[in-house]
């Protein structure tokens, strides 16, 4: 099953890709710390390693491309010096608000293939499938 998962992970990631990649030149790590603070507003890379389940080391070249276009700020992290805090610029918000809609739009299309129960059970599994792996690696492992 993990290889299976990780399969269509791959493959509905790389279709959703074609949209943000032409568009505004992100890689899928880019978008991801992109969505990230676009729903968040503000987290250290620690925090979007864990919520994306990515490498620090992937997370940490998105984090620098993103900032050398302009696209995220660093500010101090008055709660821990150890950490910066990132957020997204006007420029990055633009980009956020820009995509968000038509990434939830591929969502709609990819799915429309199951019935809106199937739908709402999908998620329901995937819910409860994600909180039982995040307990059967808590450390948060990522593969290199």
């Amino acid at each position: 099953m993990p290889y299976r998962l990780n399969v269509l992970a791959s493959l509905s990631s790389n279709a959703l890709a074609q949209i943000y990649a032409e568009r505004f030149g992100l890689s899928i790590p880019a978008w991801r710390v992109v969505a990230t603070l676009g729903q968040y507003e503000y987290r250290t890379a620690r925090d979007i390693a864990a919520h994306g389940v990515m490498h620090k080391s992937t997370v940490s070249r998105a984090v620098a491309s993103l900032e050398r276009r302009g696209l995220i700020a660093r500010r101090p992290n008055k709660d821990d010096r150890r950490e910066e805090l990132l957020e997204l610029t006007a420029e990055g918000r633009d980009i956020y608000e820009a995509l968000a809609p038509e990434a939830l739009a591929f969502e709609e299309r990819f799915v429309s293939v199951l019935t809106h129960e199937e739908q709402r059970l999908l998620a329901s599994l995937i819910d409860r499938l994600s909180g039982h792996a995040r307990q059967l690696a808590p450390d948060g492992e990522v593969e290199g």
